[in-house]
């Protein structure tokens, strides 16, 4: 199977094709939360180029310092990333991780609603469900890849591995768990559950919450697969990104407790704020 699509020398690798879809879905979901809260959606075209920027950078940086076992085993660590910038910046084959590209993303996006002076936290609700969805669909460039799968199965839905792709202690195993499925399901649910949450209790929900769910069920689903993963990214005999995402996850829910008991005075429902929704094009 082909990796990509050749135009004359140039090779545009699915990997990028599918990361590109996933932002525009994502920024078409975003436009239409934004105008149900009365907000002009072409904001989010204007600011999608700095956020995927950011998020590609924040993705790339967190892949060099959080290399995975395999990576390391062969060499491939963040001392070798820094002392060969080239190889570096290339990400033509994958090497993106997901909570580097939210950190970076949502950076980008508290500079922009610095400068636009609007509220950061009724950003982050409008774009969390298109965040799932995107990462919905960015999970398939993993399978393209052949990467990030899970442990080996028999299961009917098992993924065939190609030998190349196959870790040298499974060089003789061939069907493992499709991880990049599962947690493209799980996203696809999580983005379904913010999306009703949202419409469903706007009148008890303050601004920040729908963001403050996503880090609460993306990272729970996160820590879990990473249980049937291969190829963890260790840092001093810790798996990184399983550990990230169990204090993300306790984080979001304290602050979410918190707000909604000790501080619940301090906050008024989203309903109250929204602005009269914008009339449907004609």
């Amino acid at each position: 199977m082909p990796d990509g699509i050749m135009i004359g020398n140039f090779e545009i690798k699915f990997y990028g094709i599918i990361i590109m879809i996933g932002a525009l879905m994502a920024a078409w979901l975003s436009s239409r939360e934004a105008k149900k809260r009365g907000i002009d959606p072409e904001m989010i075209w204007d600011m999608l180029p700095w956020l995927l920027v950011a998020g590609i950078i924040g993705a790339r940086l967190w892949h060099i310092f959080t290399p995975s076992a395999s990576l390391v085993a062969l060499g491939i660590d963040t001392k070798y990333y820094l002392t060969h910038p080239l190889d570096a910046i290339n990400i033509r084959n994958g090497g993106l991780g997901i909570p580097g590209a939210v950190m970076g993303g949502a950076l980008a996006l508290w500079i922009y609603t610095r400068v636009k002076k609007t509220s950061f936290a009724t950003w982050v609700d409008i774009i969390a469900p298109g965040l799932a969805l995107a990462q919905a669909i960015g999970r398939w460039g993993n399978f393209l890849n052949q990467e990030l799968y899970g442990r080996p199965t028999n299961l009917p839905w098992a993924i065939y591995i190609r030998p190349e792709n196959r870790l040298p202690e499974y060089a003789n195993v061939a069907y493992y768990h499709p991880m990049f499925l599962y947690e493209s399901i799980w996203n696809l649910m999580n983005m379904a559950l913010l999306l009703y949450l949202g419409k469903k209790f706007k009148y008890k929900l303050y601004r920040g919450d729908i963001f403050l769910i996503y880090l609460i069920v993306y990272p729970l689903g996160r820590f879990l697969l990473e249980f049937i993963r291969l190829d963890p990214s260790n840092i001093g005999g810790i798996n990184a990104n399983q550990t990230l995402m169990a204090v993300i996850l306790i984080l979001s829910a304290a602050a979410i407790l918190i707000k909604h008991t000790l501080l619940k005075e301090r906050f008024v429902p989203v309903s109250e704020e929204i602005r009269t929704p914008l009339p449907e094009p004609k």
